[in-house]
């Protein structure tokens, strides 16, 4: 990933990196590597790889960062399996949801790519919209955003829900270094490095 985005960036002028990463954090750390990408992850020196500071961050949790506008939000995202997170008062930090248990499986199993792909367009719908509302009236925010390349495959949002978009991440990716409230213990930034530059 990183030979590919450094061959890709090669013209560019950057300080700083922020990544979004598909998988778990724990107090600022990733902590498990991705169920649906490769190992490789959790030990991998991003700073070093890439020759400046780095932040990374639950992929959902930076995609929620870039769609917060005020209050207690949570977004979820549907794409290859179920992304959350919420934000609070301009933080925000990811939940592990989509594994938890629903019906006879999990979250994921009924709103993720697979899920979509198995029952089709028409059942995959009801089950979001029923997994949303629950989760909405179980939790309370102030504000919800369905996000995901799957997203846009809903006729109708939920009720009291809006659209977000992937582009959102690229947002909150800079929140992550302009907002220093958007850090949470979701979201890493490692010590500097002498010699870095900034």
């Amino acid at each position: 990933m990183v030979d590919q985005v450094k061959k890709l960036t090669a013209q560019w002028e950057y300080d700083v990196v922020s990544i979004g990463i598909p998988a778990p954090f724990l107090l600022g750390h990733l902590i498990a590597d991705p169920r649906n990408l490769g190992p490789g992850w959790v030990a991998f020196d991003f700073e070093a790889a890439f020759g400046c500071p780095v932040k990374t961050m639950n992929d959902a949790a930076m995609q929620a960062l870039g769609s917060y506008k005020k209050g207690r939000m949570i977004f979820l995202g549907l794409g290859t399996g179920l992304g959350a997170a919420f934000v609070i008062d301009g933080v925000a930090e990811s939940r592990e949801l989509a594994h938890m248990p629903y019906k006879k499986k999990t979250y994921e199993d009924y709103v993720g790519r697979k899920a979509l792909e198995k029952l089709g367009k028409k059942k995959w719908r009801k089950y979001v919209a029923r997994i949303v509302t629950s989760l909405v009236d179980a939790l309370q925010p102030d504000d919800v955003v369905i996000g995901g390349g799957n997203a846009k495959k809903l006729k109708k949002l939920p009720s009291g829900c809006r659209l977000g978009a992937n582009a959102n991440a690229f947002l909150g990716g800079f929140r992550l270094w302009n907002n220093a409230k958007s850090v949470s213990p979701n979201s890493a930034e490692r010590p500097k490095k002498k010699g870095t530059r900034r």
